[in-house]
């Protein structure tokens, strides 16, 4: 079963993330949306904002955010998977410490693991079609 699939998102806080953000477009040229964030293109084939496609997510969130809890780490990554509950049940019987809470939205399926060095992982099953 392959496990992660790609990139789904890289997600990190910030002091000051209205000025980071700004930094981030004046000097990187990321497409700051209104929502905070930007979708980047992983391949010339992605050719639109939707987060269905190959783009990956990319958010500075303030430094209070507590979205990465129980993680203490300024930074979560998103990583794609083509079967999240089999996955999850996997990484439970390797022993790994998955959280219990998992979402479900029009953008997915959402669950998380924490590694060994105590960062937040964020696994997600995009919605088919």
């Amino acid at each position: 079963m392959q496990r992660v699939t790609g990139i789904g998102g890289i997600f990190f806080k910030a002091q000051d993330p209205k000025a980071l953000r700004e930094w981030y477009q004046a000097h990187l040229g990321i497409d700051i949306q209104d929502w905070g964030g930007a979708v980047l293109n992983a391949s010339k084939a992605a050719t639109n904002s939707n987060p269905r496609d190959n783009s990956i997510i990319w958010n500075i969130s303030a430094a209070d955010n507590d979205y990465y809890a129980p993680s203490q780490s300024p930074f979560m990554l998103n990583y794609r998977v083509a079967d999240l509950q089999t996955l999850l049940q996997l990484l439970r019987e390797e022993g790994c410490n998955v959280l219990d809470k998992t979402d479900e939205s029009d953008f997915g399926k959402f669950a998380w693991v924490i590694d060994p060095e105590g960062n937040k992982i964020e696994l997600w099953q995009p919605p088919a079609g």
